[in-house]
């Protein structure tokens, strides 16, 4: 008897783990469900990708493993933090080049993200110090930047005039396109976070009187927008959209997350996106998990694509959410981060880095950036 036990053992043993299975991700044939998160870095000088960024990403690539950038802005309006990249100039779609084309070299597949902060913003970001633009103008009140230390005061915003609004939605399709100029893969349109797309989908923020506000279709409008310019410019199996209807970071909230979140992936299932990307209702500040009644599950059964989730996942936690049928990818930040060879450590069940908060943000090209070890390094 003791035979056939062993031998059930080695075979477990010897079976991939649920996060390390192929999977066919529209047109993209994935090696395995671990993604790199896109994350704020921050050391993209003057909004311009920078070449260190080409190790960053390169360390964090794997065969037929999907990355997501860092938020992109998508034109001058757009930023809300110290250096972070845009792609709406010739000067940066040049500089993603090599950088995507190192992700490529060793069969990454890439996606870039791309967004517009809105009112999580102020004058010194802006164009002619102007105001930032947003679906309001109620302000936001100064809150501690995600570094816990730096205070981030935000201007009172200006509210889009309805006939303004088509222009935005025209910046994120032409991000899109120069995305794909740049080499990437395909976007992720960023409708998370309380970013300019949440400040229309969120009744806590949208006190618009036009067709970009009041009902729950009007809110959506605006979103879905978007997804359908981006989507008729560089093909819809080239886009991922991120929501995240339960968070209330940078004070957008909705009286009602799961009617906002059905309603979304329901009209998104119409145009066949490559994936829809959601936050875990558990991720109520972008740092701490708590436990919830709540779920991702009512919108993975209602989505009928790809669905990635993300928010405080773990080894264990991910691959359980695979193979309960809950996601088909979990998105990986502060521990991909940390440990540039994830997948690596996952399939041996191996130590993770810890990572060092204090250096997510700061400008360095080096700390905190490229510097984490590899196994290898540190066995």
């Amino acid at each position: 008897m003791g035979d056939i036990a062993d031998e059930k053992q080695k075979q477990e043993e010897q079976q991939p783990i649920p996060l390390l299975t192929p999977y066919q991700m529209g047109k993209f044939q994935l090696s395995h469900r671990i993604v790199l998160a896109p994350l704020t870095r921050q050391r993209s000088y003057g909004n311009v990708p920078q070449p260190h960024a080409i190790l960053y990403y390169s360390q964090r690539t794997t065969k037929g493993g999907l990355l997501i950038a860092e938020a992109t802005g998508v034109n001058n309006t757009a930023q809300g933090y110290p250096e972070t990249p845009g792609i709406w100039t010739k000067e940066q779609i040049e500089a993603w080049k090599p950088i995507v084309d190192a992700v490529h070299a060793k069969g990454g597949i890439f996606f870039c993200q791309i967004w517009h902060v809105g009112r999580v913003s102020n004058y010194s970001f802006q164009p002619n110090e102007q105001a930032p633009i947003s679906s309001t103008d109620k302000g936001l009140v100064p809150k501690v930047r995600a570094n816990g230390i730096d205070v981030a005061e935000f201007a009172p915003p200006r509210r889009l005039k309805t006939e303004e609004i088509p222009e935005i939605v025209n910046d994120f399709k032409q991000a899109a396109i120069n995305a794909i100029e740049a080499g990437f893969d395909g976007v992720e349109i960023h409708g998370a976070h309380g970013y300019l797309i949440e400040q229309f989908l969120k009744d806590q923020v949208n006190d618009r009187t036009d067709k970009y506000g009041g009902s729950l279709e009007n809110r959506c409008r605006f979103a879905l927008e978007i997804v359908d310019a981006v989507s008729n410019a560089i093909g819809a199996d080239r886009v991922g959209i991120r929501l995240s209807p339960f968070a209330n970071y940078c004070e957008a909230g909705d009286s009602n997350p799961l009617a906002l979140g059905l309603y979304m992936v329901e009209a998104l299932n119409k145009y066949g996106l490559a994936y829809c990307h959601m936050v875990e209702p558990r991720m109520i500040t972008v740092g701490e998990k708590v436990e919830c009644a709540d779920s991702l599950l009512p919108f993975r059964k209602a989505y009928k694509g790809t669905f990635m989730v993300a928010g405080g996942y773990d080894r264990e936690d991910g691959n359980r959410a695979v193979a309960e049928n809950r996601a088909d990818l979990v998105a990986y930040g502060r521990i991909f981060l940390a440990n540039p060879d994830l997948p690596k450590r996952f399939e041996l069940n191996a130590p993770l880095n810890k990572y060092n908060r204090e250096t997510f943000y700061i400008l360095d090209p080096v700390i905190g950036y490229t510097d984490y070890p590899f196994l290898e390094a540190t066995s």
